[in-house]
């Protein structure tokens, strides 16, 4: 049975690639990027695709009218995967950078959840892209002060939304993922190669989506066989 699904940050990496292995298996997907075109370019009829800024409020009206007039009001699962990665030197990072990158890792998040909440039901599923450099007790990486401190954000937030919610049936997890092939990667850490690549790390998060609701609410599930 299909399943009307939002994702955000879907102009490259993980996102993109979850787009589509969605969009194959049949299922409705609203694609939300800051850039549309790189979906845009490939023509499904159930891929929508919307220039969507996490920062900008006006923006998540256009979600809420989408669901409305397209998807009757029901949506069924929300990967939030947009992230902003910001790499320097504490003494460098000023409190515009920090908001900068919460904006769109913390804020963000919680705002594109909390539209998108009213139109999903019992058994449908809030899945929120961490890292491991956000998770207590894990390894460390100097730059990365703003980006794993507002990952480890919203971890926390994934465990309070999952007790406030617990008697909708709707599930609140968060997936902290190690290092995976990615153009963010290649930006935090250059010339690292890491051992799982977009496509293989979104095969996991899609199958996790549809099915990790069954076993898992506000659980942190760490995705990573390497450092970082």
């Amino acid at each position: 049975m299909s399943k009307n699904i939002i994702i955000t940050g879907t102009s490259r990496g993980i996102g993109f690639e979850l787009v589509h292995l969605f969009a194959n298996a049949g299922h409705n997907v609203l694609a939300l990027s800051r850039n549309a075109q790189p979906v845009n370019n490939l023509h499904f009829d159930n891929i929508t695709s919307i220039a969507f800024d996490l920062c900008n409020q006006e923006d998540y009206k256009k979600v809420e009218a989408f669901v409305k007039d397209n998807w009757k009001g029901s949506v069924d699962i929300l990967i939030n995967n947009a992230g902003a990665l910001l790499n320097k030197p504490f003494s460098e990072t000023t409190m515009a950078d920090f908001e900068h990158v919460y904006k769109t890792n913390v804020f963000g998040v919680a705002e594109l959840t909390r539209v998108v909440l009213p139109f999903m039901k019992s058994k449908s599923h809030v899945v929120t892209i961490s890292s491991m450099g956000g998770v207590q007790g894990s390894m460390k990486f100097p730059g990365l002060a703003a980006y794993s401190s507002s990952k480890g954000a919203v971890i926390t937030l994934t465990e309070l939304l999952a007790e406030e919610y617990k008697e909708s049936g709707i599930a609140f997890n968060v997936l902290a993922l190690g290092a995976v092939q990615t153009e963010m990667l290649e930006e935090a850490f250059p010339g690292y190669q890491a051992p799982t690549t977009a496509l293989e790390m979104a095969q996991y998060i899609a199958d996790f989506s549809l099915n990790g609701n069954k076993y898992y609410n506000g659980k942190l599930l760490q995705v990573s066989s390497s450092t970082p």
